[in-house]
């Protein structure tokens, strides 16, 4: 049997007797009961999240490791990429282009385009922005320099197709025969000057000495450009364009045989020797220019030469001290 309560009344100055009305009962632990929930949900909130992971983050922080080991694994096959391209590269430098003496690819062109504006600011403001950023740069490198690689080969494959024509273009045998020749009076490079005694000058071609009226040959297929007399020096020249970057000079002719914008073939006679010009004796002056630059001449005999007579040849124009006719 429950005990009865009573409440002192201040303001009738006596006691009453305390009636429990359940409704008032529930409506005055309500405040109470929600307080509790309240305090509850922020302790686990604030608390227990901050100490404990929830399913969630757990599932979060799974795939953020294996994101990262994924990075690491791309990142790796990148660098992979990377030296597999060097290699080609230089492959493509030093052997393909070498073959069909292209100009190398510079490497202003195969790093172009990096520099300058922030390309990814886009990227930035994450939590792994470094990564991401670090990631798709090295991306982008990597697939500007296959771009540039794939129109390298192109460059290299039309060069192959037309590997028969570059042949028959480029120079290949001497000017003059061997059966025609007297001597080679003097080869490329620095000799002594036939006019200014006591002075050296540069010497840009092979000078061939021969009769006078000696036929001379075009020493690869092309057109002529020039066929006429020169007033610097050369006298009756003819200049053939054979292409590729490629021309021949033919100087001091005592008759010329062609005219500009002939075709000619490979061993075709474009002359006759001669003495014109500044010359002190009956010779041809044969240059090899090479994108407007003059090359050693003697490189572009190999149809003509066996190997102990070219390696003759590269002996004596080695010796210092000889003398041009020109």
């Amino acid at each position: 049997m429950s005990k009865v309560k009573y409440r002192f009344n201040a303001d009738s100055l006596s006691y009453e007797k305390v009636e429990h009305n359940i409704r008032k009962m529930i409506l005055r632990a309500i405040p109470h009961f929600l307080s509790s929930i309240i305090l509850a949900l922020i302790l686990y909130f604030v608390v227990f999240n901050y100490l404990f992971e929830s399913p969630k983050e757990k599932r979060l922080i799974r795939e953020i490791s294996q994101l990262m080991t994924q990075y690491k694994f791309l990142n790796d096959e990148m660098e992979k990429a990377k030296q597999v391209l060097g290699d080609i590269q230089y492959r493509d430098d030093n052997i393909y282009r070498t073959i069909f003496e292209a100009e190398p690819v510079s490497n202003e062109i195969r790093e172009a385009g990096f520099g300058g504006y922030n390309r990814y600011e886009y990227l930035e403001g994450y939590d792994y922005s470094d990564i991401v950023i670090e990631t798709t740069k090295k991306l982008d490198i990597l697939l500007t320099q296959l771009y540039i690689q794939s129109k390298s080969y192109d460059e290299v494959m039309e060069l192959a197709k037309n590997k028969e024509q570059y042949l028959s273009c480029v120079p290949a045998i001497q000017p003059i025969r061997g059966v025609d020749l007297t001597h080679i009076a003097s080869y490329y490079g620095y000799r002594n000057d036939p006019v200014y005694r006591g002075t050296k000058e540069f010497h840009e071609g092979i000078d061939f000495t021969a009769a006078h009226g000696t036929n001379i040959f075009a020493t690869g297929d092309g057109i002529v450009s020039e066929a006429d007399f020169s007033n610097s020096g050369y006298g009756n020249q003819v200049i053939i364009n054979h292409g590729f970057g490629y021309k021949t000079r033919y100087a001091h002719l005592k008759k010329i045989l062609v005219q500009p914008g002939q075709k000619i073939k490979r061993g075709e006679i474009i002359g006759k020797v001669g003495s014109t010009g500044k010359s002190v004796g009956p010779h041809l002056h044969y240059e090899v220019l090479k994108n407007g630059k003059s090359v050693d001449p003697i490189n572009y005999f190999y149809l003509d030469l066996t190997p102990e007579q070219y390696n003759r040849m590269i002996e004596l124009a080695a010796l210092e001290g000889g003398q041009s006719l020109d």
